[in-house]
């Protein structure tokens, strides 16, 4: 550190430096300099010829305890002192858990009274130039270390009191144990007035230490299981782990978890440990720590979700393929529910961590991420189902808080043209520090330079993708309606990671129909709708009223509102209204089938309360013959109770967010799936639905 003085060359705003004063004490453990320093401040000309100045001058005071091993540094301005005044204190001092470690604290304040008018002026210019400072000060100091091994001093001997003093000092100072001889190195911090590092140094070069997990502070533990660390990364890794496990009643996380908090916010302590106390507390309330050995996923996902580990890449990362082209999203939520989708998502990242730690003792060095594929082949508006989505993006949201920086690297191959608006949906849920990592390619762009072959092996390129590697991942498919559950079927879980549900079920009866109330405020607003029929035939109907109907009463014995066991039954419309007085038809009736799948729009016209209906659907008689045709009377067998169900979703969004979205691509009449049976549209009411058996 007095190497910098009189003056510095890696400094240019350093122009030269007086002493002051000096002492020394006799046993030569205290020495105390004061300087007094010339700097060139990078500022106007016109703000110096103001001022009436060329240099501005500090002094520096630097004191030296050999004996406590510490130093520390004050400085204060001496130009302008009744106008402004600037305090810096620098202190380095031994770690309090391993004395071959340096730490370093730094702090600054500045007060500006007044200044000729140009305040905020000066106060830009002394923050641009401190931090400035902040930056170079690691170069500064390994400049002069590498200066000092060119000279042959690799290491500077701790102090011992003279020989005379020896007694004197035993009897009244009790000494810290000797240590070998060591680098005492200092760095630069983070931007900032307050900061605060920890500097890891080595013993000696003839007495390495063998780095093992249970010795969190050697270098060869960080560089073997964490990678390679600043002194300010290291130190808000130990910072934050000492704090954990002062104030946490639980299980304290690795140091690699650990580590990827403090990545995911760019070491910010502060915001790290939030954001690591919400997900630990979240662990915890969810028992995600037990879900790889108590948690067995469904049957259904282990045939029709099409993912799965497989190998490694280049650089040593559990490699996930996913095949999303090939996987009906909407079946596996109807027949799963959301529940059993987030928890199967999170058992692959608690896998995912899992083989990170295994492939990190494999390859010898720090493996924190996985590389994801994802093969987009088969891709179509199907995919873009508007809960579906829905329910990924909160599945994204959940990932996103709890399992930071384990994406190493996402491949997305052979996007078609409908990709695009799906990025579009999901980007934004995305971190900014993730979308870097994600590379797309179009076609069979990923057969050519700069393709797969420069991130995986040509032997496990998987065969479905023109490798020669057997991929047992399965391969997906349709999911059998037979298997889709309702809302009620789905409640078994003991724990629930969600509180609410996408879907709603409801009970429609003869002569009860089970009606959803919305209010629109705005015309031209869009109601969307996704509903499937479970049992029975219904009427699906939309009504307008420009007043809002009566609550439907909470007595389940009464008119207006039945519960059952399979589902609600609300109904909204009085029975005194009449239609096309107090309120009227704006769609019109749409007969849906047990089995279908119907999904549509409506475009509002006028602001006020919009009523979506499922009745109960009657069997007209045969006009030919009173005898019964044989459909009517299978029909009339599987509604013999005259009880009807449906699942239903419904959202309102704005138009100008309904143009270009999912919805209106899948209301379209461009067919957004190959199941598509039937599609009926009025233009008069602005209105569109399709449906699908």
């Amino acid at each position: 550190y007095e190497r910098r003085f009189p003056t510095c060359p890696l400094i240019p705003m350093f122009v030269a430096s007086d002493t002051v004063s000096e002492y020394k004490s006799e046993d030569g453990a205290i020495h105390v300099i004061e300087r007094r320093c010339k700097l060139d401040i990078d500022a106007p000309r016109l703000l110096k010829k103001i001022a009436g100045v060329d240099y501005v001058y500090f002094v520096q005071k630097n004191s030296l305890n050999r004996r406590e091993r510490t130093l520390h540094i004050e400085a204060y301005n001496e130009t302008f002192s009744n106008r402004v005044i600037i305090n810096e204190h620098c202190s380095y001092t031994v770690h309090p858990d391993n004395e071959d470690w340096t730490c370093f604290e730094q702090s600054a304040s500045l007060d500006i009274k007044s200044f000729f008018g140009f305040e905020s002026t000066v106060e830009k210019i002394a923050m641009k130039q401190y931090t400035s400072n902040i930056k170079k000060g690691k170069e500064i100091i390994e400049y002069y270390l590498k200066q000092l091994e060119e000279e042959g001093i690799t290491f500077v001997p701790r102090w011992t009191p003279p020989v005379a003093c020896k007694s004197e000092s035993s009897t009244s100072h009790t000494r810290r144990p000797v240590s070998p001889a060591i680098n005492i190195p200092e760095s630069a911090t983070k931007e900032g007035l307050n900061n605060k590092e920890i500097l890891n140094t080595s013993s000696s070069p003839s007495e390495p230490t063998a780095g093992t997990p249970d010795d969190k502070l050697d270098a060869d533990y960080i560089k073997r299981y964490l990678g390679d660390l600043t002194p300010m990364q290291e130190s808000c890794l130990i910072r934050l782990r000492q704090w954990l496990q002062e104030t946490h009643k639980g299980k304290i996380p690795k140091d690699e978890h650990i580590l990827r908090f403090l990545r995911a916010r760019d070491f910010n302590i502060d915001k790290a440990r939030e954001i690591l106390c919400q997900s630990l507390t979240w662990r915890k309330q969810h028992q995600v720590d037990y879900i790889l050995d108590t948690w067995n996923p469904p049957q259904v996902l282990q045939d029709y979700y099409a993912g799965g580990w497989h190998h490694h890449d280049k650089d040593g990362r559990p490699l996930y393929v996913l095949r999303l082209g090939q996987m009906d999203t909407k079946g596996l939520v109807r027949a799963l529910g959301e529940e059993a989708l987030l928890r199967y998502v999170l058992s692959i990242n608690e896998e995912g961590l899992r083989r990170c730690e295994e492939n990190t003792k494999v390859f010898g060095r720090p493996i924190s991420s996985w590389t994801c594929l994802v093969d987009l082949e088969g891709l179509n508006m199907r995919h873009l189902w508007r809960p579906g989505v829905k329910a990924l993006l909160r599945i994204i949201e959940v990932v996103e808080a709890n399992y930071p920086e384990t994406l190493g690297r996402l491949l997305i191959l052979r996007a078609p043209r409908v990709f695009p608006v799906l990025w579009t949906l999901v980007s934004p849920f995305i971190d900014d520090n993730t979308r870097k990592k994600f590379l797309i390619y179009a076609g069979n762009d990923y057969q050519g330079p700069g393709g797969l072959l420069d991130y995986i092996d040509k032997e496990i390129i998987p065969d479905f993708l023109g490798g020669e590697c057997m991929c047992e991942v399965p391969e997906g498919g349709l999911v059998p309606k037979s298997l889709y559950r309702t809302a009620e079927e789905l409640e078994n879980e003991d724990i629930k990671l969600w509180t609410e549900t996408i879907y709603q079920s409801a009970s429609v009866f003869k002569g009860a129909p089970h009606e959803v109330l919305i209010q629109i405020v705005d015309a031209s607003s869009v109601i969307t709708w996704d509903f499937d029929v479970c049992k029975g035939d219904i009427v699906f109907n939309i009504f307008h009223s420009k007043r809002a109907p009566q609550p439907p009463k909470k007595d389940s014995l009464g008119a207006h509102s039945i519960t059952s066991p399979g589902g609600n039954n609300v109904q909204l419309i009085d029975k005194l209204w009449q239609l096309g007085r107090d309120y009227s038809m704006v769609e019109s009736p749409l007969i849906c089938k047990e089995g279908e799948s119907v999904q549509g729009s409506h475009v509002t016209r006028w602001p006020g309360f919009y009523i979506l209906q499922w009745k109960f659907h009657n069997m007209p008689a045969c006009a030919a013959t009173n005898l019964p045709r044989v459909d009517d009377v299978l029909a009339s067998l599987q509604v013999s109770s005259h009880k009807c169900k449906v699942m239903y979703y419904t959202e309102v969004i704005g138009s100008e967010d309904f143009r270009g979205s999912m919805t209106s691509l899948e209301s379209s009449h461009s067919g957004f799936s190959q199941l598509s049976a039937a599609t009926t549209s009025s233009s008069q009411s602005h209105s569109s639905s399709m449906i699908s058996r």
